[in-house]
C-alpha cells in the first residue's frame, strides 16, 4: 500500500521535464512505409494516387481509384548498426515482422452525365509510418565515466535534500525527490546512495559540493539501447474527380505512438586504488500518446502523359506522457539499493509535441499503359518545432536549441515502373537531407527500392525492397558523458502488399 501511494502522490505532483530535441525528431520523421508498391518506388506518388500510402503524401489521390479496392501489406525489418565508441566498433542487428499497412476505399461513380464532377472516394488507410524497433551497442575505452553524471547534477544540491528520513524506505525517498525537487536532485540521490559520489563535508546538511569515489584516467564502458514500439497513422480520407482533369482530396490524421527504450550501461576498468571497481546504470523509458493532423491535396493531368500534384499537411499535434524507472549498482552502494528498480516509476506530466507543417510538390510522366516516372519534392522546416507548455523553463531552453540547431529538410523521392503484361517492375531513389543545420548530428539519409508486382485481374500481388542508409551520431547521456558514438545505421525493409478488387 506503501508503494502505490507514493506511485500516486508522484502522478499528482509530477515531475521536471527531460524531454529534448531528441523527441521532435523522433516523431517528426516518417519512414518510407506503407504498400510495396508505394515503397518499391519510393514514395512518389504526390501526383500519381492510386495507391492507399500515396494518402500520407497527397490526399487527392484515392480519387484516381476506378474502383473500390482494399490492400493488405506485411513486412520484414531488419537493422544493422556499426557504433563507433572511442576507437572501438560495436556492432548490434534486429529483426522483426509486422503487419505494416491495412487500407480500404469506396468508390462512387456520379450517374449524372451533366455533372463535371465525376466521382466521389472514401478511404481509410492505417499506416505504420515509423517502426522503432532497434539495437545499438557501444563499448570502449572512455576518459569521461559515469560518475561526470551524477556530480553535474549534485553539485549546488544541498546534502540534507538528499538524506532518507527516519523510517524512510529508499524508493519511497527516491520518488518523493522526483515529485518534489525535480529530476535533477533525483539524480543526485541516486549517485550518493549508488556509491558513486559524496559530499566533502558530510556533517553539515547545507554542503553543495561533492567529489566522485571513482579514480581513474580512462575506464572501459559496455552501452546497448534497445528501442520498440511504433508510430501508426490511421486516415481518414475524402476525394473528388472533376471533369477529366482535377482530382481534390483531404485527409484527417490520427497517430497513435508506442515507444520504450532500454538503456544497459556498464562500466569498470577503474585504478587498482580506485573505492569502486564497478558500476551498473540501467534505465527504461516509456512513452504512449496520440496526436492529430490533416492533409489538402490536388493532382492535375496537364494532359494525357503529364501529371503534377501538390499538398500540405499541418503541424501534427502529439500529445504524449513519459514514464521512467531506473536502477544502479557499484561496490560502494547502499544496501537497500536494490529495491529502486523497473517497478518504482517516475510519471511526468504530459506534454505537446508540435511538428512543423510540410508542403509537397510532384510531377509524374505516364506513357501509357508501358510504365511511368515520378519525381516528389517536400520541404519542412524543423526549427519551428515547438515542445508545450512553453511556460515550462526546461521547454523554454529546448526550443530555444530547436530554433538554433534544426533546419529545413528538403526531401527528393524518385520512382519508376515498367509494365509487361501482368508483371510491373518498379525502382526507387529517395534522398533527404539532415535535419540539423550542422548536417552531422544526423546525416543526410539515402534510400534505394526496387520491386515487381503481377496483376491476377480481380487482385494484385505487389513485393519490395528498400534500403537505407543514415549516419548520426548517438549520445547516451544528456550530459557528464556527452562523447557520442558515431553511428552507421542500415535498414532493410521488405514488403508484400495483396490488394484485391470490389
Amino acid at each position: 500500500m506503501k508503494r502505490r501511494f507514493t506511485f500516486l502522490f508522484l502522478m499528482l505532483c509530477g515531475l521536471a521535464s527531460a524531454q529534448n530535441m531528441t523527441d521532435v525528431l523522433r516523431y517528426g520523421t516518417e519512414g518510407t512505409q506503407g504498400t510495396a508498391r508505394f515503397q518499391s518506388m519510393g514514395g512518389a506518388f504526390g501526383a500519381l494516387g492510386g495507391d492507399f500510402s500515396a494518402l500520407n503524401i497527397n490526399p487527392a489521390g484515392s480519387a484516381v481509384f476506378n474502383n473500390s479496392l482494399m490492400t493488405l501489406s506485411g513486412s520484414f525489418y531488419g537493422n544493422d548498426n556499426e557504433a563507433l565508441y572511442f576507437g572501438s566498433l560495436g556492432t548490434a542487428n534486429r529483426n522483426e515482422v509486422d503487419i505494416n499497412q491495412i487500407g480500404g476505399a469506396f468508390v462512387f461513380n456520379n450517374t449524372n452525365p451533366n455533372s463535371d464532377w465525376k466521382k466521389f472516394t472514401l478511404a481509410f488507410n492505417y499506416d505504420m509510418v515509423q517502426n522503432f524497433d532497434n539495437e545499438i551497442f557501444a563499448g570502449g575505452n572512455s576518459n569521461q565515466g559515469v560518475d561526470n553524471y551524477f556530480l553535474n547534477f549534485a553539485q549546488g544540491t544541498p546534502f540534507g535534500s538528499l538524506l532518507l528520513q527516519d523510517g524512510e524506505f529508499i524508493e519511497d525517498a527516491y520518488l518523493d525527490i522526483g515529485a518534489r525537487q525535480g529530476f535533477g536532485n533525483q539524480q543526485a540521490f541516486l549517485g550518493y546512495y549508488g556509491g558513486i559520489i559524496d559530499p566533502v563535508d558530510f556533517d553539515d546538511d547545507n554542503n553543495t559540493a561533492y567529489v566522485s569515489n571513482a579514480t581513474y584516467n580512462s575506464v572501459n564502458q559496455e552501452y546497448s539501447r534497445t528501442t520498440s514500439g511504433f508510430n501508426s497513422k490511421f486516415t481518414v480520407n475524402a476525394a473528388s474527380q472533376y471533369q477529366d482533369r482535377l482530382y481534390l482530396g483531404a485527409s484527417l490524421n490520427f497517430h497513435t505512438v508506442l515507444y520504450d527504450r532500454y538503456d544497459e550501461f556498464t562500466e569498470n576498468g577503474y585504478d587498482a586504488t580506485s573505492a569502486i571497481q564497478r558500476t551498473t546504470f540501467d534505465n527504461l523509458l516509456r512513452t504512449e500518446g496520440s496526436a492529430f493532423s490533416f492533409n489538402l491535396g490536388a493532382i492535375a493531368k496537364l494532359n494525357e502523359a503529364v501529371r503534377v500534384g501538390a499538398s500540405y499537411q499541418s503541424p501534427t499535434w502529439y500529445r504524449l506522457t513519459d514514464d521512467l524507472s531506473q536502477r544502479i549498482d557499484s561496490d560502494l552502494a547502499d544496501e537497500d539499493i536494490g529495491f529502486i528498480d523497473f517497478n518504482i516509476i517516475n510519471l511526468f506530466e504530459a506534454y505537446t509535441i508540435k511538428i512543423p507543417s510540410k508542403v509537397n510538390g510532384s510531377l509524374a510522366v505516364v506513357f501509357g499503359k508501358n510504365g511511368l516516372l515520378s519525381l516528389d519534392y517536400g520541404y519542412q522546416d524543423f526549427s519551428q518545432a515547438e515542445l508545450r507548455p512553453t511556460s515550462d523553463g526546461s521547454f523554454q531552453t529546448v526550443n530555444g536549441q530547436i530554433a538554433n540547431e534544426l533546419g529545413a529538410v528538403s526531401t527528393f523521392r524518385l520512382g519508376g515502373e515498367y509494365r509487361i503484361e501482368q508483371v510491373s517492375l518498379r525502382g526507387g531513389y529517395r534522398y533527404e537531407q539532415s535535419p540539423y543545420a550542422n548536417g552531422t548530428t544526423i546525416g543526410d539519409l539515402t534510400g534505394v527500392s526496387a520491386g515487381l508486382g503481377y496483376n491476377f485481374g480481380g487482385s494484385r500481388l505487389d513485393l519490395a525492397f528498400v534500403r537505407t542508409e543514415q549516419d548520426r551520431n548517438e549520445q547516451f547521456f544528456d550530459t557528464g558523458l556527452t562523447t557520442p558514438a558515431l553511428v552507421n545505421a542500415r535498414n532493410t525493409n521488405v514488403t508484400l502488399s495483396y490488394t484485391i478488387n470490389f
